[in-house]
């Protein structure tokens, strides 16, 4: 059985990436897109980057701390099922 290799993740530079990080709250209003909440943003990548998820506007939205932890524990409960 043959492997087939991963395509090479594509990081932005921290400059760029800061940049997009801003549009990306800008665009979801500054606003937590689960409960709403307007403290302690973050931005979530929706595919991971550990599965080849890109930096790109498209796979980022804004989620609180909270939620933003939430996140990651449901991916890890269907990872193990």
């Amino acid at each position: 059985m043959t492997s087939v290799p991963k395509n090479p993740r594509v990081r932005l530079e921290a400059d760029a990436y800061h940049h997009l990080r801003l549009r990306v709250l800008e665009r979801d209003g500054w606003r937590c897109q689960l409960c709403g909440s307007m403290t302690n943003l973050e931005v979530h990548h929706a595919q991971f980057r550990s599965h080849q998820g890109e930096d790109a506007e498209h796979n980022l939205i804004t989620l609180c701390v909270q939620c933003h932890k939430l996140s990651h524990k449901e991916a890890l409960k269907q990872v193990r099922l």
